[in-house]
């Protein structure tokens, strides 16, 4: 669903390098002695005062060594830390990530995605809602790109990559469209003083997005570089489209393949990215679909000729504007405004989902599809579901671990409430974000279950946002493969031709 965010960034400031500036050299004053040791009248005392000198000279010269030592630790210290920078252009929102990390005597990245390594800020709303006027795109990138400025030293900006990866948002536009608004975004990376080159600003595909989701995931759980069906799969579902990846052993066909080498281990996977399937998208592919008349799951409401909406709790006054639906349906279904009620069903629901989920299904041209025309093989080993499927197991309380069905009773209960109370037990959460939730909850078990196959009670799926302290936020593995590409530590990707 739609998050609503505000403008606010998450701030870790790295510390501050150990600054040797603002240590002084101690300084031994010795007051010199009136008469010469040799002509002393008080040989005692002259023994004394040769003692005191010596041992004062023996602290100042371990003192000054000790000065010397921390500070060329700190100086190689301060010569290993390194920047970079990716900004995820997503449909929702644009968000900046800014990393830190070291360089050890191997010459292989060290990297600390906890507070001290990585700082983030997101803006709102996404790239794509330019697409009326491509041009003004770039007016979202300025407030990052001065986030990006704060987190650099200033002394290692030019050495600093910044780039821009924009998701399915963009990917949904005309191609025109996508290069007037990334044309607009290279301007301002071109003058805000990092490391950057054109064409590090662009559209990943969403194999791209699913294959950096699977890095990171694994990064964290410390399965990357180990037994391939030791890993551990992904499946996101974010606002435009979802992603599966993982590890198979089953043949699969060479658009979906993937290939991922680290150190001496090759990981043969299966990515794909399922566009138009992501929940803000489908959500409103539904509200089209029902107000067109096209999903009417009720006969008595064909014999009222009312549009029946299964996935808004009942009492919900609906006025869908004109404006919200596509151009070329507007007229046509305009005149289901009037009739369309609320009536929520979990059950109802579920089933408008699957009939979403599975059409286009007759167009397989594979062995099997398991959402539309799409191929997908069984699924195999342990999975992270990510990103909305996180954010419907938290609004309903459930913990990383809970069973589909647990999520299946909780949307029931939620689904088969009246509008005002939800309302009011909800108070504080937006008013557009909570109507959500019914369908959230019933897509979600369509999308799994229903169509992937999960069974109710299966034990090798989790919902998770983040592994530790690592958030699970497929930028982080786009980093992860650049960097340690960059410092030719043996990672490298290869695959078909992926969508």
């Amino acid at each position: 669903m739609r998050r609503l965010n505000t403008r606010k960034g998450v701030n870790s400031k790295p510390t501050d390098d150990y600054d040797s500036n603002n240590m002084d050299p101690v300084k031994l004053q010795v007051r010199p002695s009136t008469r010469s040791n040799l002509f002393s009248r008080n040989p005692k005392h002259n023994t004394r005062s040769s003692f005191l000198i010596i041992a004062s000279l023996t602290i100042a010269l371990a003192f000054t060594l000790c000065y010397l030592l921390v500070s060329a630790r700190n100086s190689r210290s301060s010569g290993n830390k390194r920047y970079g920078i990716v900004i995820d252009g997503g449909s929702t929102g644009t968000r900046i990530h800014v990393f830190r990390y070291g360089v050890d005597g191997g010459n292989t990245a060290v990297f600390d995605f906890g507070t001290d390594g990585l700082s983030s800020m997101r803006v709102n709303p996404g790239l794509s809602a330019y697409a009326e006027d491509p041009e003004s795109a770039d007016g979202s990138l300025r407030e990052l790109v001065e986030f990006g400025k704060g987190r650099v030293p200033k002394e290692q900006w030019e050495n600093t990559e910044i780039r821009l990866m924009a998701t399915a948002g963009l990917r949904l536009l005309d191609l025109d469209v996508q290069n007037r608004i990334l044309d607009s975004c290279r301007k301002v990376l071109r003058s805000s003083g990092f490391k950057f080159q054109n064409e590090w600003a662009t559209v990943i595909t969403g194999s791209d997005e699913g294959l950096y989701a699977w890095v990171v995931a694994n990064h964290a759980l410390g399965t990357l570089g180990g037994n391939p069906l030791q890993t551990t799969g992904i499946i996101e579902l974010g606002g435009a489209s979802a992603q599966v990846t993982f590890v198979s052993s089953e043949p699969v066909p060479h658009e979906f393949s993937r290939v991922v080498k680290y150190g001496n281990v090759t990981y043969n996977l299966y990515s794909h990215s399922l566009l138009h399937y992501g929940q803000n998208v489908a959500y409103d592919s539904l509200k089209e679909a029902i107000v067109s008349g096209d999903f009417n799951l009720d006969a008595e409401s064909l014999q009222k000729r009312m549009s029946i909406d299964p996935c808004t709790p009942k009492g919900y006054s609906y006025k869908m504007q004109s404006s919200k639906l596509s151009p070329s349906s507007s007229v046509e279904k305009n005149r289901h405004l009037s009739t369309l009620q609320s009536r929520g069903n979990f059950s109802e629901c579920r089933s408008a989902a699957i009939m979403m989920l599975q059409k286009g299904k007759e167009k397989c041209s594979y062995q099997h599809c398991s959402i539309g025309s799409n191929f997908i093989p069984k699924l195999q080993g342990k999975f992270l579901a990510t990103e909305n499927f996180f954010h419907t197991s938290k609004f309903f309380g459930l913990a990383s671990k809970a069973f589909l069905s647990d999520l299946m009773m909780a949307g029931q209960q939620f689904c088969g409430e009246d509008w005002s109370k939800l309302k009011k037990r909800h108070h504080r959460l937006d008013e557009e974000a909570l109507l959500h939730y019914c369908f959230s909850s019933a897509y979600t078990v369509a999308l799994l279950h229903d169509s992937l196959g999960i069974a109710m009670d299966d034990e090798r799926i989790r919902v998770a946002n983040q592994v530790g302290s690592i958030p699970l936020d497929w930028a982080l593995g786009a980093f992860i493969l650049q960097s340690t590409s960059d410092l030719d530590c043996g990672l490298c990707q290869s695959g078909g031709n992926p969508s």
